[in-house]
């Protein structure tokens, strides 16, 4: 792809502890964007970082260092998707790119801005190269999966993976969005604007899943996203008290028709640990909700600062200059003319 596209790029990087690796990560990346855009900006979001990080992003934007960086450090580690949002609110890109450099490959950049091209305002980037994952990871897997295709009518594997090209448009509709940090990752698949998924294979191995993490996500996807958990909590409440009904009237039939009430230890056994296991799961659900809840109401910022600094070259800037003289220099000239004429 020639870089003759008149839009600006915005690629939002999100770095935690890339030291060693950051210069050759961030060439590459200026690389790429050079090539597809004409003009762009590489949005770089330091995620918490204690390995030095900072200073090294610091050098990479001095006088020698790559152009077009535009850095922001954050004061303490995030969860990803709210690091994504600090880069989302700061990039002014026409185009807008999302990737995790551990997760994902910036090699496949091109194809899916070739696919945005055509009109396509969402652009999903699916990584074809499965990573491994325990039995137990799978279970919770298939489940979160189900529950995204019921609920949201969302597939969890094309239309919620973290590498992916937004217009401004979207972007626009996503910042009128409160809390946003917490339900931009399904607001593109449910907006109603175009998108499409654009497969690819990774270059570099994927890591192992973060399995915490990982649910503490889906769970915060799928209460963010629809009411459909509160349902769930009611449904279960409901049966939790038909349960125990039906349990009452059966002791009473026990008390009034057999004397040895010995046999019933093995049911009311059965029956009380059934009881607690639903209570377990009902507290669960409430309690992601309430925790949800705390993080609204908060008045705290999702995210703050330490710092930001950018790249001592600029190229939109220079371009900017560049024109301003060039329609300085037609205006002298057109006004040196009519004073020649007259």
């Amino acid at each position: 792809m020639a870089n003759g596209f008149q839009y600006l790029l915005s690629v939002i990087l999100i770095v935690e502890d890339r030291g060693p690796e950051l210069r050759a990560m961030l060439e590459e990346a200026v690389g790429i964007a050079r090539e597809i855009a004409e003009d762009y900006e590489i949005v770089v979001i330091d995620n918490g970082s204690t390995d030095g990080t900072p200073d090294i992003l610091r050098a990479l934007c001095g006088e020698d260092g790559l152009e077009n960086l535009q850095v922001y450090v954050l004061t303490k580690r995030e969860d990803i998707d709210v690091a994504a949002w600090a880069g989302l609110e700061n990039a002014l890109g026409d185009y807008v790119a999302l990737i995790d450099p551990v997760e994902d490959d910036v090699a496949a950049l091109p194809k899916l801005l070739e696919a945005a091209h055509t009109g396509v305002d969402v652009v999903f980037a699916q990584n074809d190269q499965k990573r491994p994952k325990s039995v137990l990871y799978g279970l919770a897997s298939r489940i979160f999966s189900s529950a995204a295709h019921t609920f949201l009518k969302i597939d969890r594997d094309r239309e919620l993976p973290f590498y992916r090209v937004l217009s401004r448009k979207t972007v626009n509709y996503m910042l009128r969005y409160d809390a946003a940090s917490f339900s931009y990752r399904w607001l593109p698949a449910l907006s109603g604007f175009r998108k499409v998924t654009v497969p690819y294979t990774s270059r570099r191995a994927r890591p192992a899943h973060n399995f915490l993490a990982d649910i503490s996500r889906g769970m915060r996807i799928l209460i963010t996203s629809t009411a459909a958990p509160m349902r769930l909590v009611t449904v279960l409440s409901l049966f939790g008290a038909g349960m125990n009904l039906v349990y009452s009237g059966y002791v009473i039939l026990i008390a009034l028709f057999k004397e040895d009430v010995a046999p019933g230890w093995v049911t009311l056994s059965l029956q009380q640990s059934g009881m607690f296991f639903l209570f377990s799961l009902v507290f669960l659900i409430i309690g992601e909700y309430l925790l949800h809840t705390a993080r609204l109401s908060s008045s705290a910022p999702v995210y703050h600062f330490s710092e930001e600094f950018t790249s001592a070259v600029i190229t939109r800037r220079q371009r900017l200059n560049v024109e301003v003289n060039e329609t300085q220099e037609a205006e002298l000239l057109k006004a040196a003319s009519l004073r020649v004429g007259s």
